[in-house]
């Protein structure tokens, strides 16, 4: 059985399991409660967590000095890296636009019965003038140990150029830098077997805790932007890879079902740096000088998932207060979803402080984000797929256009899988 299979059945069965322990009454148990939930589902759900964790750093690090290494062309770096961002910033456009129209129609918020105790404490997003200061890292091994990817990036690239320009030595450091790849990728297989299980246990708890009734509450929010998530994901993406690279969409979405079943059950890009990675150069063909860039940068600034939750969100709170917004300030919803979407990297709850960034910027209650939130973990874990969904769109697309994507390899059904199955 290979890895994606397992990993949905036993995603099927964590939500089974938890749906039955949370309608049962069976979480007021000492026991299920707070040994299984709280105590056996937790502990492996967060030692998996913290095993992906621990790769992404040294994952990124490496994989990017040896693609930017493997370029050999400065030029050629600032080439693709105007690409990429374009295309990220293009298609969070696109998503917010998309989650601000419709949601328009559907109206989630229209005769909601709002609470009137709600309250929601919202950090702070940085400036975006400290952001781009703080691109450049005054201490490259404490930006590895806060795990600030964008200076990670920096450094990374940084080192790779500086590599290719020295000669002899240089040839050796990349050298042993290869050599270290290879470790660290199958140090990822490794770790990937605990998957399926990991996976169980995420999503046990989540349903446990969760259940059915808060989606009851809030459906109509729930579903439209559920909705609206779907629609980016399997109809813009395959849009854009048909128009832009004349590639297969159904070819694509295919390969995508182990990234974005994994997404799902960690709701964390950055932990799907790992499995992104591997699906786009292992199983889509796309060179490593291009995947080592595009795919970390992607976690770490391409949030088309969470701008469409910014937009149904907006509306949605408008809504609830008996807020009309005019023109102007949807149009401000759509540039402040863009921008914060580059200025919050890296923060942690960055979804959450995006959304009280935009309230605050249109005149909304930040109080609001408190109605949502309930279910806000569930929707999470999905817009996390549609985030993880761009990346590897975008990395296929600047691949392609660069010529350093084997189209063999990306409408091979079976590229990359018969090592998967022969480990797991």
């Amino acid at each position: 059985m290979t890895l994606t299979k397992k990993i949905i059945i036993y995603m099927i069965v964590g939500a089974v399991v938890g749906i039955i322990i949370n309608t049962t009454g069976l979480m007021e148990s000492p026991f299920v409660g707070g040994k299984l939930v709280g105590g056996v589902f937790y502990v492996v759900g967060k030692v998996f967590l913290y095993s992906l964790q621990m790769l992404v750093v040294p994952l990124v690090f490496v994989s990017l000095f040896c693609g930017t290494a493997a370029l050999k062309n400065p030029a050629m770096l600032g080439k693709i890296g105007g690409k990429t961002l374009t295309l990220y910033l293009i298609t969070t456009g696109i998503a917010i636009t998309i989650a601000l129209s419709l949601a328009s129609v559907i109206q989630p918020g229209a005769g909601f019965d709002l609470p009137t105790d709600v309250q929601f404490s919202a950090k702070q997003a940085p400036p975006f003038v400290e952001v781009l200061i703080g691109l450049v890292p005054r201490n490259p091994v404490q930006a590895m140990a806060d795990g600030n990817m964008l200076q990670i990036i920096i450094f990374s690239i940084l080192l790779g150029l500086a590599a290719t320009m020295a000669g002899e030595p240089g040839k050796r450091v990349i050298s042993f830098f290869e050599d270290f790849n290879v470790i660290i990728m199958k140090l990822v297989k490794i770790v990937m077997e605990l998957a399926p299980y990991a996976v169980f246990a995420l999503i046990a708890k989540v349903f446990a805790e969760i259940g059915i009734d808060a989606i009851k509450n809030l459906s109509k929010y729930f579903f439209t932007l559920f909705f609206i998530l779907v629609l980016h994901a399997l109809v813009v993406y395959p849009v854009l890879l048909t128009t832009l690279a004349k590639l297969n969409p159904l070819t694509f979405l295919s390969k995508m079902r182990t990234a974005m079943t994994f997404a799902f059950g960690t709701a964390s890009s950055n932990a799907t740096i790992p499995v992104s990675m591997r699906t786009v150069t292992e199983r889509m063909g796309v060179s490593k000088s291009i995947g080592s860039f595009s795919i970390p940068f992607g976690a770490t600034i391409n949030m088309d998932g969470t701008a469409i939750m910014q937009g149904v969100a907006t509306v949605f709170i408008a809504q609830a207060y008996g807020i009309d917004l005019t023109l102007s300030q949807l149009v401000t919803v759509v540039m402040m979803s863009i921008m914060a979407s580059i200025g919050t990297a890296g923060v942690p709850g960055v979804g959450l402080i995006m959304l009280a960034t935009v309230l605050t910027q249109v005149g909304l209650p930040v109080e609001g984000i408190g109605i949502i939130i309930g279910v806000d973990r569930l929707l999470d874990m999905t817009r996390t797929v549609v985030n993880i969904t761009g990346d590897c769109a975008v990395t296929c697309i600047v691949a392609k256009s660069e010529g350093k994507l084997d189209e063999r390899v990306f409408n091979d059904p079976d590229a990359g899988v018969i090592e998967e199955e022969h480990v797991y």
